[in-house]
């Protein structure tokens, strides 16, 4: 007794690639296998192109908020004092500082003074969000101490004021002028409180990546922001900087201890946990809509298919008739519908990683040739469309393409495998 073939012995790769060959000669089959082709490559392109993105993006945001801000803010409870008023004043701010490092996963805890002013400059105004703080303090922070993106020497920041670069150029400062701040709650009279007028010298002019962030903040030496807010000896709240600031829920009780009563704290993601998980809502959503489009451009393979299977009827009947079983046909069908879907995966996936990798000159071409102002950051908060390219998003991409190409084709393939071998002889 003969022998059956193994699954996807050589003949059939052979006669599936003979198909193929032959199908440059036949306009239709041919037509449609292009399409297929450009379908699905476009298709696994623009997943690749869309996951990159929201990687980029969801990494950029992150890092912009966790390098220029607290990952952890202490701050206390407010209590009324005599003349009516709500004090949230930190008056054991260093012991409290002490306390706080001693948590395990703490890397820094920084005392903060904290006022919004007027800043101005030979006519010009823009209002500012002041923060008081250590010059050790602040070199510690990555986005504010970059000296790629800064102008100016940040070891100078004890002799001055920092400036935003939003800032900076809302005022037309550089390096050397001197801005003055005015404060409503400034120096106190007998008479009531007068607005305080001070003049602090440009030494350092830093973009940490978001709009919002360049437009608004300045910082001001500990002890002189002290002095000029009215906050001699006393702190508005704490910075601290963990480890894993991605990781910081298990650190919430040990803070809150270490704080001591009256004490609170307000974490970077519970400021931008709406904002995060608005994010991952539409992440879920592309993925489905771009899956979807995978599913279309995989469905044109069916139609391809279907045009081969009519005209290679003959084909199979001979075949049919030499001895081939209906497995052996079915696996060369779907040889040759599932060439179209490796292929266009393997190019869609080049172009797509090529597109996350030169984000930046494309971009500039495309906001080149629309004029400018494709990409508004006062709207989008970052400068710049970021991508990351990582090898989860590839291969997600890849195995939903393959999986989706291999599944329809298997339907046509059987039509083909089940056909009668007479009735396909005897129709030719």
């Amino acid at each position: 007794m003969a022998q059956s073939p193994p699954p996807f012995a050589p003949f059939e790769w052979m006669i599936a690639w003979r198909y193929l060959r032959a199908r440059r000669a036949e306009g239709g089959v041919s037509t449609m296998t292009w399409i297929s082709l450009i379908g699905i490559t476009l298709a696994v392109f623009a997943l690749i192109a869309t996951l990159s993105v929201r990687s980029g993006f969801r990494a950029e945001f992150v890092d912009t908020i966790l390098g220029a801000n607290a990952h952890v803010t202490v701050y206390q409870i407010g209590e009324v004092s005599q003349t009516g008023q709500i004090d949230r004043s930190i008056s054991d701010y260093k012991e409290m500082a002490a306390r706080l490092a001693m948590v395990p996963g703490v890397t820094r805890v920084a005392p903060l003074v904290r006022g919004q002013v007027m800043a101005a400059y030979q006519g010009r105004n823009s209002g500012v969000e002041v923060f008081g703080i250590e010059a050790k303090d602040l070199v510690t922070l990555p986005r504010i101490a970059d000296p790629e993106t800064a102008r100016g020497d940040i070891g100078n920041f004890g002799a001055g004021i920092a400036l935003g670069s939003g800032v900076a150029r809302t005022l037309g400062v550089g390096i050397g002028d001197k801005v003055r701040l005015i404060s409503p709650d400034g120096v106190r009279t007998a008479f009531g409180t007068s607005p305080r007028v001070n003049a602090y010298e440009v030494t350092y002019i830093f973009s940490a990546g978001r709009y919002d962030i360049d437009r608004t903040r300045a910082y001001l030496p500990f002890a002189q922001a002290q002095e000029y807010f009215n906050r001699e000896g006393v702190a508005d709240e704490l910075e601290v900087m963990v480890e894993e600031p991605e990781n910081i829920e298990p650190l919430r009780r040990s803070l809150l201890q270490a704080a001591g009563e009256r004490s609170q704290i307000w974490t970077w993601q519970d400021a931008s946990g709406g904002f995060l998980r608005a994010l991952e809502v539409e992440d879920n959503v592309m993925f489905i809509i771009l899956s979807i489009l995978v599913l279309i451009a995989a469905m044109n393979i069916v139609s391809g298919l279907i045009m081969l299977v009519k005209n290679k009827g003959r084909d199979i009947g001979i075949l049919r008739t030499m001895g081939l079983s209906e497995g052996s046909v079915l696996r060369v069908f779907f040889i040759c519908g599932a060439f179209t879907g490796v292929i266009g995966t393997f190019a869609g996936v080049v172009l797509g990683s090529l597109f996350a990798i030169y984000i930046d000159p494309i971009f500039s071409f495309v906001n080149v040739m629309m004029g400018g102002g494709v990409w508004d950051p006062s709207i989008r908060g970052i400068y710049a469309l970021p991508a990351e390219l990582h090898l989860k998003d590839v291969m997600s991409a890849i195995a939903l393409s393959l999986g989706l190409s291999f599944v329809v084709t298997i339907f046509p393939a059987r039509r083909a495998a089940r056909m009668n071998p007479v009735e396909a002889l005897r129709y030719e």
